[in-house]
């Protein structure tokens, strides 16, 4: 039996690796072409069964000169940790990646896990914010 190799240099590398599993779970179960938000039901349900703390639909407000300017609401906050951002297409595109580097850097957070559900499989990016 091989011994699964984990990095060091990631942030929250165990918490990560359960989602991805949970990704990868829900993908082989559900298989491709449903819409976004059945991926995320099948995501709540296996996120319940790990007992992890994550919270759905997080209301984030953007804030400029102590005014509230605008909204956003994260698919999943997961640990208060990490934002986990669900989407049902064949390509990562450039506007997921900044929402999802806009919401780390209003909710002071690390790390975003961006998981695109396409015909291939599942395809996942680490977002990081560092500032």
């Amino acid at each position: 039996m091989r011994k699964l190799l984990r990095r060091k240099d990631l942030i929250y590398p165990e918490l990560s690796y359960v989602i991805i599993g949970i990704l990868f779970e829900v993908y082989n179960n559900l298989g491709p072409g449903h819409k976004e938000k059945y991926y995320q039901k099948a995501v709540a349900v296996s996120l319940k069964e790990t007992g992890l703390s994550f919270k759905e639909q997080v209301y984030s407000p953007v804030i400029f000169k102590e005014k509230n300017i605008g909204e956003y609401y994260l698919d999943f906050l997961i640990e208060n940790k990490i934002v986990l951002e669900i989407k049902s297409g064949e390509k990562f595109l450039k506007q997921n990646i900044s929402q999802i580097y806009s919401y780390l850097k209003i909710e002071n957070l690390k790390l975003g896990i961006l998981a695109n559900f396409t015909k291939e499989g599942l395809k996942f990016k680490r977002v990081l914010n560092l500032s």
